[in-house]
């Protein structure tokens, strides 16, 4: 697993009272760290947001509930926090009450989340932006010469985790990401029905690059 440059930064925040909250989109490897950071999953309680009883439970959960569903765990992981109803205030009973409890939370569409966090959570946060891989932590995988050839490869294909590890295979990898960028998380959070209008948009958009951008010729696109 590639060491990230926050797994440091990250632990020496954990049990100090605050919620840690990973932001990033899809496939930047939140989860990935968060097994990194907590190898012992004994100790965990991991809930995944995309799952519709998960949802169901925690949107009405309550402080006696919580205590429940940790039982003697300490940490708590809320993966997809955006998709869960009323989850600022949810969390907000774990970091005010469960003071034993260290509650971490990640989430794929970054304005949603943390629209959601900002008023419940104030103070009891610390916020982390997580972003592809970059330079650095490939040159500390497999050193500097190694990385410096790849360079101009790099700049087609860039740096996300499973774009990286899946040499010859970038462009079928970065098709299936974007697809899900454009059909699950853009066209949710902007409430856009019509994804083919979307795709001729960032097509018209492209061909546009290193230009000033026509706004009559992207309506009539």
């Amino acid at each position: 697993m590639i060491h990230r440059l926050l797994q440091d930064e990250i632990h020496r925040q954990l049990f100090k009272g605050k919620a840690i909250i990973l932001l990033g989109c899809r496939q930047t490897g939140k989860t990935c760290l968060l097994h990194a950071l907590f190898p012992n999953e004994e100790n965990v309680v991991w809930l995944n947001g995309d799952d519709p009883g998960v949802q169901s439970l925690v949107s009405e959960i309550n402080t006696d509930q919580w205590r429940i569903v940790m039982g003697s765990k300490k940490i708590l992981v809320i993966d997809e926090a955006q998709q869960i109803n009323n989850i600022g205030l949810r969390m907000k009973l774990v970091t005010d009450y469960l003071k034993d409890v260290q509650l971490v939370a990640t989430g794929s569409s970054a304005f949603e989340l943390a629209n959601r966090l900002n008023e419940p959570l104030t103070g009891r946060k610390w916020e982390y932006k997580i972003y592809p891989l970059s330079f650095r932590e490939m040159v500390d995988e497999h050193g500097f010469i190694s990385e410096r050839n790849l360079l101009s490869h790099r700049l087609v294909y860039g740096y996300y985790p499973e774009v990286v590890t899946s040499p010859g295979d970038e462009q079928r990898v970065l098709r299936t990401l974007t697809d899900s960028y454009l059909y699950k998380d853009v066209l949710t959070f902007g409430g856009i029905k019509k994804h083919d209008k979307l795709t001729i948009l960032l097509r018209a958009l492209a061909y546009q690059t290193g230009s000033q951008v026509s706004y009559s010729e992207c309506a009539t696109a």
